[in-house]
């Protein structure tokens, strides 16, 4: 497997070309970007992926990626707290389908085959004032959505990697499973996180049933004690069982990218932290050998 960190894992304020410096020097192979608004100016200012410049900023960040000597493995974004697919509001769903639209193309400009997907939301208690949409509506209008888009993701050779994400839906690998085969686009697959579905299950089996519907894998690590969204903890202080994990991955025979994606524990110098991260997946990694 490749080795590869968000760069959601770095401070808010620090550049873009920094994150991959400081990743690069770790020992990351890659770094997953990520899609995002710009409403003042400062995210431009920091380098980064924008919904209304996204032509002229993928060139730059792929430049700058060639010059530090890192990869870009994978697009995301976290947009689809704003937009959802599957919202009540219709011009909310139109600009959900923009948003992907959007990070389609510009996973394509940076030369990336797979990227992160938020297919619906039935609710998300970790967002104040979350509306609750009814799970079959939500079914139906994700199951349109990502049909919509699959002709421009063929079209452009660049697979959605739909996540679950406490969203509460999609609840299960089988049901994963059964969603991804009814869209029926080679172009439609599976972005496995492993903290993501801890309070509910287990990310093994997740592996063995969705194997050969893996786009991108996301590593995480959860409390189970806690429950909450305080859960997530650093790689390897979590309940996850990586050894099993791995096993999994070897059975399924996905050997491609597993990208960190953690949030800063202010209880670290970000460079520390990245360093930490890195030792810690090169620690699961061997867990595979």
């Amino acid at each position: 497997m490749r080795k590869s960190i968000s760069e959601w894992a770095f401070p808010d304020d620090m550049p873009l070309t920094n994150r991959m410096a400081i990743a690069q020097a770790a020992g990351f192979e890659g770094i997953e970007v990520a899609l995002t608004e710009d409403n003042d100016g400062s995210q431009h200012e920091l380098g980064l992926l924008c919904m209304d410049s996204y032509e002229e900023d993928c060139s730059r960040i792929l430049g700058s990626a060639q010059r530090v000597g890192i990869e870009i493995p994978s697009v995301a974004t976290g947009l689809y707290w704003a937009y959802s697919l599957t919202a009540d509001d219709p011009e909310e769903r139109a600009k959900a389908i923009d948003v992907t639209q959007v990070l389609l193309r510009s996973a394509s400009r940076l030369g990336v085959d797979g990227v992160l997907v938020i297919p619906g939301n039935v609710h998300a208690t970790f967002i104040p004032d979350c509306p609750i949409v009814p799970y079959p509506v939500v079914w139906e209008r994700a199951l349109a959505a990502i049909k919509e888009v699959a002709p421009l993701a063929e079209e452009l050779g660049v697979s959605m990697g739909l996540e679950y994400v406490w969203n509460m839906f999609l609840l299960s690998p089988l049901e994963m499973r059964r969603f991804i085969e009814e869209v029926g686009s080679e172009r439609v697959g599976f972005y496995l996180d492993t903290g993501n579905m801890m309070s509910t299950g287990f990310p093994e089996q997740w592996i063995r049933i969705l194997g050969d519907k893996i786009v991108r894998v996301h590593f995480k690590d959860f409390k189970r004690s806690v429950g909450t969204i305080d859960g997530f903890c650093d790689l390897l202080e979590g309940d996850v069982n990586w050894p099993e994990v791995m096993r999994a991955f070897a059975e399924v025979g996905y050997d491609g990218w597993a990208t960190a994606e953690m949030m800063p524990p202010y209880k670290y110098a970000p460079e520390e932290f990245i360093h930490i991260i890195s030792r810690a997946m090169d620690c699961i990694f061997e867990m595979g050998s």
